[in-house]
């Protein structure tokens, strides 16, 4: 008969671990003799009687017995904890004391008889622990010392001195086949400047980067700073470019808690991080609450907001979770990613197009939603300039019917996506945002049930966004377009953006309008600087002007909207102003947006050569 290899493989792990913890276990055995003993000795200067020697050896064969026993009840010789680990210790610490006190016992009420002084067992106790800690702390020093990464790991400084960082430094430190080795740390806190941790030192403060690299000759800078917020990664980035070390960043710690990422998983900045990462805890799970065991409905499902939504709203326990789009394809994505796999066939997903009334209300009817979440939308704003009375089926009329069948069946949480543009808006997108932001504050009133809206700016990774067209640009070499030298807008990610969404429903009120505090507007040149540095290409940008109704600056506040913040310091309250059914008048909207202010400047159409910097605005 013959063996494979990977059983041979297997056989020769299992030996390897039964002998260290039968090492362990004579270890631990040899620790009680010789502390027994040394206690005896030193009670007695050195001078121990026969029978007291004799004594001690049958205390010290008691000792071995119990440690054997006590070891394999708490598995602490089976394989339980990781040798030298601070779990084994504390387990270990605790047996031993148990032990001490039963030893203590026997030699306090038989010690006069046999020879040994009551103090014997409480004076051999630390001797013990002291044995066994020791063996196990050179232990592990030496298998530390054998798993640290090679001469040819890349050295680098980690940014952050916290738990992150602590983190990321253990496991650089113990896996051989680290792509890098620690060689400083860098944290701003003055209480952590002479820290050391798994033997890094802390060598300076971030903006020291570049004399630290210098002297510790470092190559890499690795930021480890738990959900840091885009400018300050910008900065580090940026400090870190202009001193050459290539920088990586470990995942947000979202990601971490939920599963989705390890802390060790380092990667390359990604432009996302650098405009992205507004970390707001939304403590989305303390009042989600609303969803669980709830009838839940998704409008626009399909989409990149609406499936992302679905798969957070999944992890909250709804007793049904209904995804409703016109777009089939959009729908198979959305069951993938929510129920992993994309059959189609069972009534999870629903097509059907919310420009038509009769079938949404028999929809909502059947399936009695109790909470719904309106994501359906047209969203591209030059598209809309050109076709408003689209804007006017879908977002408005769309938004009206998805409204009124909530109604019909006493839907009593409704929550509207909507978008930075509704405020002071002066495009065919904004304007239709707007007029279903009213539409939803006025069922709100009329209800008194929670419908409201939530806005937010552009979504970092939505089907169409700015992202993904200019890497489609850079890839196909460009010239990459920007409309304008100046503009700047407001982005997040899709799961922040959802993240709100889910909080909206468990703290807004009747008609309001929830705003999340995005930080700074971004520079849509530095975006466009960013993304060609990244990908190594030399890539003409090229200005083509604003396009109708677009801003140069977004707002995510209107003229005349007051702000409160009674739940969240992040998140900020505003009511909306209604407008009832009966007013709607399309031949009336279409004139106003004749009318609405324009923030357009078409005179900006010329090439830019990246290397040249910022270029001035010309009249």
């Amino acid at each position: 008969m013959t063996v494979s290899a990977d059983t041979q493989g297997i056989s020769t792990i299992t030996i390897k671990q039964r002998r260290r913890r039968l090492l362990a276990a004579i270890v631990d055995c040899a620790a009680w003799v010789l502390g027994l003993f040394a206690a005896v000795v030193l009670r007695f200067e050195f001078e121990p009687t026969l029978l007291g020697w004799i004594s001690i050896l049958v205390i010290a064969a008691v000792a071995v017995a119990l440690q054997i026993v006590i070891g394999y009840f708490l598995a602490l010789y089976r394989g339980r904890y990781p040798y030298g680990s601070f779990d084994e210790v504390r387990t270990l610490g605790l047996a031993v004391l148990g032990e001490a006190v039963v030893l203590a016992v026997v030699v306090l009420v038989f010690g006069n008889a046999i020879g040994v002084p009551r103090g014997t067992v409480i004076l051999a106790f630390p001797f013990v622990l002291l044995l066994m800690f020791g063996v196990r702390y050179l232990a592990r020093l030496v298998l530390e010392s054998r798993r640290r990464p090679s001469g040819e790991a890349v050295p680098a400084l980690v940014v952050g001195a916290g738990y992150v960082g602590d983190s990321v430094l253990h496991n650089i430190t113990t896996d051989p086949e680290s792509p890098f080795r620690a060689v400083g740390i860098l944290d701003d806190d003055p209480a952590k400047k002479n820290l050391r941790l798994r033997g890094v030192p802390v060598v300076g403060r971030t903006k020291n980067m570049a004399d630290a690299a210098r002297k510790t000759g470092a190559q890499a800078l690795i930021i480890a700073i738990a959900n840091i917020d885009s400018t300050v990664l910008r900065r580090l980035s940026d400090e870190a470019e202009a001193v050459g070390l290539k920088v990586s960043v470990t995942p947000a710690l979202s990601s971490v808690l939920s599963g989705e990422a390890s802390v060790k998983d380092l990667r390359e900045v990604s432009i996302e991080d650098l405009i992205g990462r507004h970390p707001v805890d939304t403590n989305v799970e303390q009042i989600a609450g609303y969803i669980t065991g709830r009838r839940v409905l998704v409008t626009g499902a399909g989409g990149s907001i609406g499936s992302e939504l679905c798969r957070q709203l999944s992890k909250f326990g709804p007793s049904e979770l209904m995804m409703l789009d016109r777009d089939e394809t959009g729908l198979q994505l959305a069951q993938l990613g929510t129920l992993g796999h994309g059959l189609l066939d069972t009534k999870d997903v629903v097509l059907a197009d919310i420009r038509e009334p009769d079938a949404l209300l028999k929809i909502f009817q059947e399936r009695q939603p109790e909470v719904v979440f309106h994501a359906a939308a047209l969203k591209h704003l030059p598209m809309l300039e050109q076709y408003p009375d689209e804007a006017w089926k879908t977002n408005v009329l769309g938004t009206l019917h998805v409204l009124q069948a909530a109604q019909a069946v006493g839907v009593g949480t409704f929550v509207n996506v909507s978008t930075d543009k509704a405020a002071n808006p002066t495009s065919v997108l904004g304007h239709s945002k707007r007029v279903a932001e009213k539409l939803t504050a006025w069922m709100g009133e009329e209800t008194g049930l929670c419908y409201l809206s939530v806005r937010f700016g552009n979504v970092i990774g939505s089907r169409g966004s700015m992202l993904p067209t200019f890497q489609r640009l850079i890839e196909q070499g460009g010239p990459l377009t920007v409309t304008h030298p100046e503009v700047t807008r407001y982005f997040m990610t899709i799961p922040e953006a959802c993240q709100l969404v889910i909080q909206a429903g468990g703290i807004g009120r009747p008609g309001e309008i929830l705003i999340l505090d995005m930080g700074e507007p971004v520079s849509i040149l530095d975006v466009a600087k960013r993304m060609i540095s990244m990908s190594g290409k030399n890539i003409e940008i090229v200005f083509t002007g604003l396009r109708h109704g677009e801003k140069m600056h977004e707002v995510l506040v209107g003229n005349r909207e007051e702000l409160e913040r009674p739940f969240h310091p992040k998140v900020a309250h505003t009511n909306a102003d209604t407008i009832s059914p009966e007013r709607l008048d399309f031949d009336g909207w279409k004139a106003r947006l004749e009318q609405a202010p324009r923030d357009n400047d078409t005179s900006m159409i010329r090439p830019i050569d990246i290397s040249t910097g910022p270029v001035e605005s010309s009249s």
